[in-house]
């Protein structure tokens, strides 16, 4: 998965489109995601008990992968990722680590 909870992401497409926001949850089963006070939606609650009155919450609803993009910290431009691999030594035993990596700057962004 190349956007992850956490990340800055910039929205392509609908109604907050060229919109910055923090992803909040990654649904991979459907390939959504949900991003922070973007795409928001109301919801209609109806009141429970006696006395209680009926709210409107807005949450945001999850938006598919495919119309964000990721925001590098770095150059702080849209990107595209790529990957590679970084050697690591961890109690003098050399291992190698996938990481993801802007296609612009070629900075690592994990």
């Amino acid at each position: 998965m190349k956007i992850k909870k956490g990340d800055k992401v910039k929205i392509l497409a609908g109604k907050d489109k060229g919109k910055i926001g923090k992803v909040l949850q990654i649904f991979e089963s459907s390939n959504r995601a949900s991003i922070e006070g973007l795409n928001l939606l109301i919801k209609h609650m109806r009141p429970r008990k006696k006395g209680e009155k009926g709210q409107r919450i807005e949450f945001p609803a999850p938006m598919n992968l495919s119309n964000v993009i990721l925001v590098c910290g770095g150059c702080d431009k849209p990107t595209r990722v790529g990957y590679k691999y970084i050697e690591v030594v961890k109690n003098e035993v050399k291992s190698k680590k996938k990481v993801r990596v802007c296609k612009k700057c070629q900075q690592v962004i994990d």
